[in-house]
């Protein structure tokens, strides 16, 4: 059954208030704010209609209504209007992009700072997977006699490091060559795609440095094949969602701590948006108990076409999903812009 217009107002009005007061809303309270020409009776029946639809439902203690996870998506879908960001939010989050940083990490960090500040929810940042990314760069530098650092970078400007043993007759010069050799035939390769002849001919080339090439090539392959669960979700603005009164609840902030801590079932959120660009998840649609009174909103950020990552809103399902999404999107564009003035 579909919901006639004076339904929806209704509807609209009980997720608004609802959104901004976090208390159930009654017909008397939705007459005095939100002049829909009807009395407090017919704004009462619409409300039955509404609960018995599966819109709304009552909270025990309470003569108010609240909206339902039906009801929500149904208003997020159908009813919301969308959020412009003001001048001055728009400018201070470019401001705060505009300041330079070199590693990834560092600026994804700011990023999740910045969107929780901005939208006072906890912000979440998947970072781009090593093992998905494309190689940019390899770098082989002498430590020791015995010791050298391998540094490769990707196009999305993740950077790993990993000290390699050599054999103590290889010099500077040694590993500047097997580097110009990696970087000629690599570069541009998505590194999950890097096959065994690409290998095969590369040891071929570097037989005189076999050994140390072969090393470097066991280290790419680890990356290609085991990174890739383990790219990093990045937190901001935990207690944000913690002092929302949702979550006085002893038992569901632990459960919703561990959750935020562990990171594996963020993880995956993150990993299968859905779509590429917006995606909204409202409670039960999250797929997991320990969430299920939380949506979240996420956005993903991509480097030439190339997904990297995402980044997302996660609170109460009494969220403000219309700056939520504008505030998502904003960054998430603002980031993929920052990632590639960094190459």
């Amino acid at each position: 059954m579909g919901l006639d217009e004076r339904k929806k107002k209704v509807l609209a009005a009980i997720v608004n208030d609802y959104v901004f007061t976090a208390e159930p809303v009654g017909s008397r309270t939705i007459a005095r704010k939100y002049n829909l020409g009807v009395s407090p009776a017919t704004i009462r029946n619409e409300m039955a209609d509404l609960e018995e639809l599966g819109y709304i439902e009552q909270p025990h203690t309470s003569a108010g209504r609240i909206p339902s996870n039906r009801g929500y998506r149904y208003y997020v879908d159908c009813l919301m209007e969308r959020y412009c960001l003001t001048l001055q939010e728009r400018e201070y989050i470019q401001e705060r992009f505009a300041q330079k940083m070199n590693e990834i990490e560092d600026l994804i960090n700011r990023s999740t700072n910045l969107l929780s500040l901005m939208a006072h929810q906890t912000a979440v940042i998947l970072a781009p997977s090593v093992g998905r990314s494309t190689f940019h760069r390899i770098q082989l530098l002498l430590l020791e006699p015995t010791k050298a650092l391998m540094v490769l970078v990707t196009n999305a400007r993740a950077v790993e490091h990993q000290v390699l043993d050599i054999h103590p007759g290889i010099t500077e010069h040694d590993l500047e060559r097997v580097s110009r050799v990696l970087n000629s035939k690599l570069k541009g390769l998505a590194l999950e795609q890097l096959r065994q002849d690409t290998f095969d001919e590369i040891l071929s080339e570097l037989s005189f440095h076999k050994k140390l090439a072969g090393t470097v090539l066991e280290v790419l392959e680890h990356l290609t094949s085991d990174y890739g669960g383990d790219n990093r979700v990045f937190l901001g603005g935990t207690l944000n969602i913690l002092n929302q009164p949702e979550f006085k609840d002893i038992a569901k902030i632990k459960n919703l701590l561990a959750i935020l801590e562990e990171g594996k079932v963020l993880r995956n959120l993150l990993e299968h948006p859905g779509n590429v660009g917006l995606n909204i998840r409202i409670g039960g649609e999250n797929n997991h108990e320990g969430i299920s009174g939380c949506s979240l909103v996420t956005s993903t950020y991509q480097l030439d076409g190339q997904l990297l990552g995402t980044v997302g809103l996660i609170g109460p399902t009494r969220m403000d999903y219309a700056k939520a999404i504008s505030l998502v999107e904003f960054v998430a564009a603002a980031l993929s812009r920052a990632i590639k003035q960094m190459i």
